[in-house]
């Protein structure tokens, strides 16, 4: 009898266990078709049905894991910028060696190859700069999206900007000015540069885009940095 008292918790444990797991790919995939529809045809003209009906669900999937097309935002939000920092982490602790330093700057030749590797290795920013300027959109017409998109944004910036303040004192450096202001001057060069290579005519999106952020980000990050003791 006590054996089978002490096995039946293990059972029950598991069930709940394969339940969450099975949540999660549901939401995954729920996330992942309204990603690439919110890209090809905006939020409004996306409605609900094809977002399960791409992710291989019914309607009742839908809500059953997310209250609205808001609510999936903001879960995909929070999944794509959380990859975007832990590839810039990682990106960095690898690239970012004592020799990143000439004398007492960061080395102009460091910080271009680590820029360009970045941005080379992301998944395809267009896409993403396109579903996220849709919510943008809708947050500053929708007195409700708002806060929560601000508050949103504001949280990635933040984490971005102490990722690079960290980065650089590892370094003996310090940036010339709050990291916060700098980290909003990277990703509005890197939006700017997404938005005019979506507008543009060039074959090669992608290449422009990058093009343009080579052409001053690494000189910013490099010029923006002091010796922490000067």
């Amino acid at each position: 009898m006590q054996h089978a008292t002490g096995a039946a918790p293990a059972a029950t444990e598991v069930a709940p266990r394969v339940d969450s797991a099975r949540r999660q790919r549901t939401r995954e995939r729920l996330m992942d078709a309204a990603y690439e529809l919110f890209a090809a045809q905006g939020v409004h003209a996306t409605p609900i049905e094809a977002i399960a009906e791409a992710a291989g669900f019914t309607r009742g999937a839908f809500y059953s894991n997310f209250e609205s097309k808001t609510e999936l935002f903001f879960a995909l939000a929070e999944r794509e910028w959380r990859a975007r920092l832990d590839h810039l982490r990682t990106t960095f602790e690898r690239l970012l060696p004592g020799e990143a330093l000439e004398g007492d700057r960061l080395d102009p030749e460091v910080v271009t190859r680590l820029v360009a590797e970045i941005f080379d290795s992301l998944p395809d920013d267009r896409l993403w700069h396109l579903v996220h300027a849709e919510f943008e959109l809708l947050a500053m017409r929708d007195p409700e999206v708002a806060p929560r998109f601000l508050a949103s944004t504001e949280a990635v910036q933040r984490e971005l900007a102490a990722l690079l303040d960290v980065t650089v004192r590892s370094l003996g450096l310090r940036f010339v000015m709050d990291p916060a202001d700098l980290t909003r001057l990277v990703v509005e060069q890197h939006d700017a540069a997404l938005r005019d290579a979506i507008l543009s005519d060039a074959e090669d999106r992608s290449g422009a885009a990058r093009a343009t952020v080579m052409r001053s980000l690494p000189l910013l990050l490099t010029r923006l940095t002091e010796p922490l003791d000067p």
